[in-house]
């Protein structure tokens, strides 16, 4: 069962948040590079965990990694790092934690080069689930084929966030989704 139809038969509140970034954020694009690093941290932190807790967390995250400013997590120190470890609104993983630091690196250099995140992911546009995954462990850490799947779904450079018949999905389509082109 597609995760359109599922939200249909959550008991409330489960229904209710999962709607909430249904209809207003799973598969929309995003043009923000800042924004863009959020919904990685939030993938990446996924791993293992139910989209829900994430979910239940996100205002945790965003305070914790500065409302997910790159160049701040980028400048993180070692004592940034502890206190994220011992943030507990957040996942207190040292891999995911140092892979959000490392990230924004990154993303920083590609800035760099392209002009933007958002740029350096449409120069890449398009490719398969499995072309996308090897561009981004060359890159990126922590971001399995699972991780990277869900990030370019839930920002609309792949297809399949919704159903065909859904009217979210109707929606994002007068927003020219990358996996339009």
């Amino acid at each position: 069962m597609s995760y359109c139809e599922v939200i249909k038969t959550m008991p409330e509140p489960r229904r209710s948040l999962h709607k909430k970034y249904h209809d207003h954020h799973y598969g929309f694009p995003i043009h923000d590079d800042n924004e863009l690093f959020g919904r990685l941290i939030m993938e990446i932190n996924q791993a293992g965990l139910s989209w829900e807790t994430i979910l239940k967390k996100e205002d945790s995250f965003r305070a914790a990694y500065d409302n997910f400013n790159i160049e701040k997590v980028a400048a993180y120190t070692e004592e940034d790092r502890e206190r994220l470890l011992q943030d507990v609104g957040i996942i207190r993983n040292k891999l995911k934690v140092n892979a959000a630091i490392e990230n924004a690196k990154k993303i920083k250099e590609l800035q760099q080069e392209y002009g933007s995140f958002e740029k350096w992911l449409e120069h890449h546009h398009p490719k398969t689930k499995a072309e996308w995954v090897k561009v981004f462990k060359k890159n990126f850490r922590f971001t399995g084929g699972e991780i990277v799947g869900e990030f370019l779904m839930s920002i609309g450079f792949l297809k399949g966030a919704h159903d065909d018949n859904c009217v979210i999905n109707k929606e994002i389509e007068k927003q020219d989704p990358k996996w339009m082109e």
